[in-house]
């Protein structure tokens, strides 16, 4: 099941930056700036938005999604594709949108997340394991969900769901691996090393002899 957002956003307002390069980045953040490069639809553009905007963006719920902006005054749609941010303190440094037009495809990452209870993990202790906690998706821009639901009611000890098994909405296309597990049900630590002991030790090669040579080598 996808779930997708709702709410107004308000337009995000964007500069463009006409010192460019690594000193017109630097003069930007000492302006309170992120620094950064709007692309799509024509030539790229060296641009700026406000550092604190762009903190909202990042921490609402609009992030990952194409949103209203206003470059230069001019209205406009973009989406947030790449943020850089500083090895020491993790905060962002500069941000890459591009422009997208109302129902251009476009690839995305969507988050996967889970719902019901796994008959192997209430009746049989095993544990549920979420090894992937997105998919990439080709689809409309304005259509894009803010994630898609797996349901895990059926699966038992040792079943599991891949990415080809989800349903998308419709005009989106999977773009990750159908093969890529996304969620699966392992059996308890108890159960495994039960399986392991039941199993009986792997039968161990006999150790070389030094100075001998094996039976089949040439003297």
């Amino acid at each position: 099941m996808a779930k997708k957002s709702t709410a107004t956003v308000a337009a995000l307002v964007i500069e463009t930056r006409s010192a460019v390069g690594t000193t017109g980045a630097r003069a930007a953040r000492r302006e309170g700036k992120i620094p950064g490069v709007l692309y799509g639809h024509g030539d790229s553009q060296a641009i700026q938005i406000d550092a604190k905007v762009f903190a909202d963006l990042l921490h609402g719920a609009n992030r990952g999604k194409v949103v209203p902006a206003k470059v230069d005054g001019k209205a406009d749609s973009v989406f947030l594709r790449a943020i850089e941010r500083d090895p020491i303190s993790h905060h962002p440094i500069s941000a890459d949108f591009q422009r997208i037009t109302k129902g251009e495809a476009i690839y995305a990452t969507i988050a996967v997340h889970t719902t019901g209870i796994a008959p192997g993990v209430r009746d049989s202790g095993g544990v549920l394991e979420v090894l992937a906690h997105t998919i990439e998706v080709k689809g409309p821009a304005d259509a894009i969900p803010d994630g898609i639901t797996v349901d895990v009611g059926s699966l038992n000890v040792h079943d599991h769901i891949s990415a080809g098994d989800v349903k998308l909405p419709a005009g989106f296309t999977l773009v990750t691996t159908p093969d890529t597990v996304l969620v699966s049900i392992g059996a308890s630590r108890t159960a495994a090393q039960a399986e392991a002991d039941q199993a009986g030790p792997s039968p161990a090669a006999e150790p070389a002899v030094v100075g001998e040579k094996p039976a089949d080598s040439a003297s």
